[in-house]
Parts: C-alpha cells; structure tokens; sequence
C-alpha cells in the first residue's frame, strides 16, 4: 500500500519597509525559520532585496507599493490576498521620518509621516488583523520607537506618530488578548539603517552617535514578537536609557533632553 506524501505550504509573514534597513532583515529573519516571505517598499531597491532573499529557496512575493497613497495600499492589500494563503505574520514596519523644527519643514513632508506611519498602519491592520483573529492565531508586530516614549522636537510628527504605533499596539494587543493572535510593539533606538544615511537626520547628535545593528534588531523583534511579548526595547545602552528616562522624568524635563539630542546643528535654540 503507498501512501501519499503531503507537504503543508509554510507559514507566511508579510514584511512592510523590507526593501532595507530593520524590515529586510525581518524578512531574512522569518525565512530562517522556515516562513515564505510577501515583502513591500515603494522603492526600486525591493527588487533587489528579494531576489536576495529568494536565494534561499523560501518563496518570496515582492509587492512595490507606496504606502503614503491609498492606491498603494490597496495594491498591497490585493497583493496579498492573492496569494491565497492566511498571513500568519504581519510585521508593519515601514515608516519614515523628517527632522527639523516643525514650522520650516514642508506640510507635505510631515503628512507624509502621518501617512506611513499612521494611516498605512492602521489600514492595513483593519484588513488583515480581522482574518487572523477568526482563524484564532497570528502574530502582529508593530515597529514604533524608542521615541515614542518621549516628545521629540525638531522631529515632532515622527515621534508624535511613532507615539501612536505604541498605543495602537497596546490596544490592539488588549482587544486580541483571548483570540490566539499577537501583538508586539517593538522598540528600537537609533539603528544603522536609511534613516540616519542623509539630510537632517546627519547633522544631530543622534544621527553622528552609535547605531544599533538592523540584524541585531530582528532577531530580538522575532524572538519576542513569537514569544507573545507585548514589546521589545532593543537592548542597546541608549535605547533603554530613553525608555528609562520616558517612564521617571517629568515631561518638560524629557523634551528638553530629547531635543539635545534631536536638534540639527544649524538650529538656534529658542532666544537666541
């Protein structure tokens, strides 16, 4: 008697922002172990990065979209339910950011922070999180920052958005907590990635110190997006001294130290 051999496709895990940085070593981190990939960035670099990623055998669906457009992210919801296959892991990691004194940066530059980081989020999520809740499992990981956790001058609409992602997480985590899905905020401080490789974001204390390494960052989202934790705070000695300082120092005394670090060096402090 010969029995059939069936093989169960393996779990999937959508990548938003995987084109570099924290979200292309995301993708690595879930083919490592043993997930088939649907990644997404608005830049041409995403074909390269997953030709890279299909190297290793695991399949690899690249969706170039541009998420500040709600064109974009109907295309990546479409993208993926295409594939036909239950997104097992949803990682929205894309985002971006601006740096300068709120009332010089150009309205459309800010409303692009709000775009990514806000609406694609919560967007995606709406079409997404739904189906896992009523398979009864999943894992959400939501990548906010360290900056969330305390005001940001001279780049308030990302922190002020990245303050958001941290809630969203948080409630959304809450409302989740009895249906077998995840959710994870994780988050990083500065880490070597395009964010800090040109403009504003050079000429800052933050920008010219130490970055955490991306691959670094990953594997601890992962372990602790699949452990179920409710956030990771990468363990860089920077990175915990903000949330520290995030959890015991009055606000105006946290601002004040967040704009130190967050001022471009060619901005005069207020008086001057």
């Amino acid at each position: 008697m010969s029995h059939e051999i069936s093989e169960e496709p393996n779990r999937i895990g959508l990548v938003t922002g995987a084109s570099h940085g924290i979200g292309l070593e995301l993708a690595r981190e879930l083919i490592e172990h043993g997930f088939d990939v649907i990644v997404t960035a608005e830049d041409d670099d995403l074909a390269a990065a997953a030709q890279d990623l299909a190297l290793t055998g695991a399949r690899v669906d690249a969706v170039q979209a541009d998420l500040r457009t709600e064109e974009g992210r109907a295309k990546l919801v479409e993208a993926v339910l295409a594939v036909g296959r239950p997104v097992d892991v949803l990682a929205l990691n894309a985002g971006v950011g601006n740096v300068g004194p709120f009332v010089d940066t150009p309205l459309e530059d800010d409303l692009d922070v709000v775009a990514v980081n806000v609406t694609a989020t919560v967007h995606l999520a709406k079409r997404l999180v739904p189906p896992m809740a009523e398979r009864g499992q999943g894992h959400v990981l939501i990548t906010s920052s360290v900056a969330s956790v305390v005001p940001g001058p001279y780049y308030a609409t990302y922190a002020a958005s990245k303050a958001f992602g941290l809630s969203f997480a948080e409630a959304l985590r809450h409302e989740l907590k009895k249906t077998g899905v995840t959710v994870t905020a994780l988050l990083p401080g500065p880490t070597d990635t395009d964010f800090f490789s040109g403009g504003e974001q050079t000429r800052t204390p933050m920008g010219k110190g130490p970055k955490d390494d991306a691959a670094k960052v990953a594997r601890e989202a992962y372990s602790a997006m699949m452990s179920g934790k409710d956030k990771v705070v990468v363990h860089s000695v920077k990175a915990k001294a903000m949330s520290a300082m995030g959890a015991v120092l009055p606000q105006r005394a946290k601002t004040a130290l967040h704009a130190v670090a967050a001022k471009p060096d060619d901005v005069e402090r207020p008086g001057t």
